[in-house]
C-alpha cells in the first residue's frame, strides 16, 4: 500500500503552490467595492483637538483604502502627525485632521511595520489636494502617499 502524504504536507503543498500561483500572477492587494469612507470611532482619536474645525486650520483627510486581502483587511494603521500618535484606521476609515497651513510629518505604522513619515504641505490654495491614502504593497507592507487632485 503506497505512502500516504499526512495532514501538515498536504497543506504545506497547498499553501506553497497558492504562493506561487500569486507570484506569477502579480497578486497584489486587491481593492475592494467602493464604498463611503466611515470617520473613525471618536473613542479611538487620541488628539481630538486636531478633529475640530479651527480657524487658520486646513482640513486633511487620511484615509485607509479599502481591500480585500484577508492578510491586511484585519490590521490597524497607526496615524501620526509631528511624530505625535493620533489614532488608529481600520479597514475603509478616514480622519478629517485640521492642520495649520506649512509642512507637517504624517506617519504611518502597523504592528508589523516601522513608522513611514512623508512631508506634507498643508495648504488652502485649491489646486492642491489636502488628502492622504494609506495602502498596503504586494508584500503586505503599509504605505502612505499624498492623493491628487
Amino acid at each position: 500500500m503506497p505512502a500516504r502524504p499526512s495532514f501538515v504536507t498536504t497543506i504545506a503543498l497547498a499553501v506553497t503552490l497558492g504562493g506561487a500561483a500569486c507570484i506569477s500572477a502579480g497578486c497584489a492587494s486587491t481593492p475592494a467595492e467602493p464604498v463611503p469612507f466611515k470617520a473613525v470611532a471618536p473613542e479611538r482619536i487620541l488628539q481630538p483637538d486636531l478633529t475640530q474645525p479651527t480657524p487658520g486650520r486646513v482640513a486633511v483627510d487620511v484615509r485607509r483604502e479599502r481591500s480585500r486581502d484577508v492578510i491586511i483587511r484585519f490590521r490597524d494603521a497607526l496615524v501620526y502627525v509631528d511624530g505625535v500618535q493620533v489614532t488608529d484606521l481600520m479597514n475603509g476609515e478616514h480622519i478629517v485632521l485640521y492642520l495649520s497651513p506649512g509642512i507637517h510629518k504624517i506617519g504611518v505604522s502597523t504592528q508589523f511595520d516601522p513608522v513611514v513619515e512623508m512631508g506634507f504641505i498643508v495648504t488652502a490654495d485649491t489646486r492642491y489636494s489636502n488628502r492622504a491614502s494609506i495602502n498596503f504593497n504586494t508584500a503586505h507592507r503599509v504605505t502612505l502617499q499624498r492623493v491628487a487632485q
